[in-house]
């Protein structure tokens, strides 16, 4: 039996691919260290979801549409149900005007921000890297999604830290490991690596390896260079 590494399973040919990877280990340039090269392994983006949404979501997304009015349509870019979880994808520019609305209304009331968390999908065209930030509404009970996302070439996100104060130090994680720029944060710093790093470490074209690091003073050799033990 010939495998076709074109294959891709049925009513998934239309699904915007989020990164594709060849072999067990997307091995690329050497050996493939999996013994199977012909193996297509595709991430894809949930699709959008169609009304009725089910539960409290349709009175959310309709309460959030009535107050942003005209805003909504291109505010709102996608409305996703998966594994039982809203998800908002919205357009940066209405990030912040998006995340006031979800905290203040009182049909809505999404007071805690737990996070910014960042993913990077090369493949994406034009919306390589993205921002998760998980909700949640103590008065309601409920918990939603945000998504935003920004291309690697103007990789700039409002900040909303002025709405979400404890997402100060989340923001400032997402730029250390994925280059995403929180425009409006009060103090865009690095958190995890030193200052002077250069690259981002949790994005995918990241080097594996092959980094001299070094720790007081003691130099930790890449790993091509180090002593082979038999």
């Amino acid at each position: 039996m010939t495998e076709n590494p074109e294959v891709v399973p049925a009513g998934t040919e239309t699904l915007e691919v989020l990164s594709e990877s060849r072999g067990a280990f997307g091995v690329e340039g050497t050996p493939d260290v999996s013994g199977y090269g012909g193996l297509v392994r595709r991430t894809l983006a949930p699709p959008a979801a169609t009304r009725p949404y089910g539960g409290w979501y349709d009175d959310a997304v309709d309460t959030l549409a009535a107050s942003l009015g005209d805003n909504f349509g291109p505010a709102v870019q996608k409305v996703i149900l998966a594994q039982d979880q809203l998800t908002l994808e919205v357009a940066r520019e209405y990030l912040p005007a998006v995340m006031q609305t979800l905290r203040d209304h009182p049909d809505l009331r999404f007071e805690m921000c737990l996070g910014a968390s960042g993913m990077h999908w090369p493949d994406d065209t034009g919306r390589e890297l993205q921002v998760h930030y998980p909700l949640l509404s103590m008065t309601h009970n409920r918990r939603l999604s945000v998504i935003t996302t920004c291309p690697d070439a103007d990789p700039h996100i409002p900040s909303v830290v002025s709405v979400y104060p404890g997402n100060n130090w989340h923001e400032r994680e997402t730029f250390d490991f994925f280059g995403v720029i929180f425009d409006g944060h009060p103090a865009l710093t690095r958190i995890e690596m030193p200052d002077d790093w250069v690259g981002h470490p949790q994005r995918k074209d990241y080097p594996l390896g092959g980094i001299p690091v070094e720790y007081k003073g003691a130099t930790v050799p890449p790993p091509d260079d180090r002593r082979e033990y038999k």
